[in-house]
Order: structure tokens, then C-alpha cells, then sequence
């Protein structure tokens, strides 16, 4: 297992909240850390929510977001706070891959193969990241009632979870990035065909009021 998944088994978002000195009532409410929250609004367990300003989340990113770490910083803080035991370093990729018994050729293009789509994920999830930063602001509710688009939801809810993951392949070891590509290879190709629908969806709408503007002049 990864880092990640050792230390969301291992810590809920409760016992680090009163690790880290934040006050649960007996309902298992705080006020947010958030936002400047005066009544308690926050609800912690395994993970977390607020009622107020929507911050939500598992016991990692709590705690990325209280001390302003990243994913991967906040997953080591909460080992090294609360004595998970971790195993230090990956091995190297040659060393890994030798554990299978392949021959040196397959054992180079494995390696060649997983070095590809490494990068091809990091290609993937930047765009989208880059495309949920546009849609958070450019499909933004103008007014307290008016109602949410679908992007500027996508974007809310998956903002958090694809730096989460770029972090990973960056900065991971090289056993958090196998289990990564184990675990979440079929999302980012569902998140590339995602991607190519909306293309063709805003294409389509441009096309139309192009020539729209045509048919006016």
C-alpha cells in the first residue's frame, strides 16, 4: 500500500484534529479553521465537512490544508505525528523489476512502458488541472441563487483529489506511483476522454456562434 493509503487506514480526521489542539464537541463538531467560523460548523470523523464554507475532505488533506502542505507533506507529518510505520524509500526501478524473474529485455521495456505512462498521466492531469482552474472561475455563480453549472462542480470536487495525484507521481516513491497506476490508471483515461467531450462540446458551441454572428451581420 501507499503512504497515502497506510495513513488514511491508520489516522481519521478526528483523532488528528485533537492531535494538532482544535476542540471536538461532544457531537464531534468544531469550528472550521477554514473560514472565520465563530459557531461550530465543521464536522469531524474519518474525514471531514463543513456546513459553511463546504471544505471537505479526508485526514490528509486537513491537514494540507491547516499547516499549508502538500499532499504528500501532510501524509508524512501524520506518520512521523502518530508513529505509523512506513517503509523508508522504494527500492530502485532496475532492483524492483528484477523481483519478477523477467528476462533483461522485457525488464527494459517494462521499465520503458512505465516511464511512458508516467508521463503520459502527468500530460493528462496537468491539462485538466489547468481546465478545472478556468472552470471554477469562468462558470462561477454570479449571484447567491443562481444555480451551480456542472463544470463549476466538476471543478470544486476534483481540484483537490488531481493535485493530489500530480503530487504523487512528482514526488512520490516508486512503489505510492506502482500503486497509483494499479489503483487510478483507468481514472486519468477517463479523465482524457472527459476532456476530449468537452472539446467537442465547446467546439460545437463556437461553431454555432460563429455562425450565428454570421447569419446577424
Amino acid at each position: 500500500m501507499s503512504i497515502f493509503q497506510i495513513v488514511k487506514e491508520t489516522v481519521t480526521a478526528r483523532q488528528a484534529v485533537e492531535h494538532y489542539g482544535i476542540r471536538v464537541n461532544k457531537n464531534g463538531m468544531i469550528c472550521c479553521p477554514f473560514h472565520n467560523d465563530r459557531h461550530p460548523s465543521m464536522k469531524v470523523d474519518k474525514g471531514f465537512y463543513c456546513f459553511a464554507c463546504g471544505a471537505k475532505g479526508d485526514v490528509i488533506s486537513f491537514v494540507s490544508k491547516l499547516f499549508c502542505l502538500t499532499p504528500l507533506e501532510a501524509a508524512k507529518k501524520l506518520a512521523e505525528d502518530f508513529q505509523v510505520p512506513i517503509k523508508k524509500g522504494g527500492p530502485k526501478k532496475g532492483r524492483a523489476l528484477k523481483k519478477t524473474g523477467l528476462p533483461k529485455r522485457t525488464l527494459y521495456q517494462t521499465e520503458q512502458k512505465f516511464e511512458e505512462w508516467e508521463k503520459y498521466c502527468i500530460r493528462i492531469l496537468s491539462e485538466y488541472l489547468h481546465l478545472l482552474e478556468k472552470w471554477k472561475v469562468l462558470y462561477a455563480p454570479k449571484s447567491q441563487g443562481e444555480e451551480w453549472k456542472d463544470e463549476f462542480v466538476e471543478a470544486c470536487h476534483q481540484l483537490e483529489k488531481v493535485n493530489y495525484y500530480l503530487d504523487l507521481l512528482f514526488n512520490g516513491e516508486l512503489q505510492d506511483r506502482i500503486g497509483f497506476f494499479i489503483a487510478n490508471g483507468k481514472d486519468v483515461e477517463k479523465i482524457e476522454k472527459r476532456m476530449e467531450k468537452y472539446r467537442r462540446k465547446y467546439d460545437g458551441e463556437t461553431e454555432r456562434s460563429i455562425r450565428s454572428e454570421r447569419e446577424d451581420i
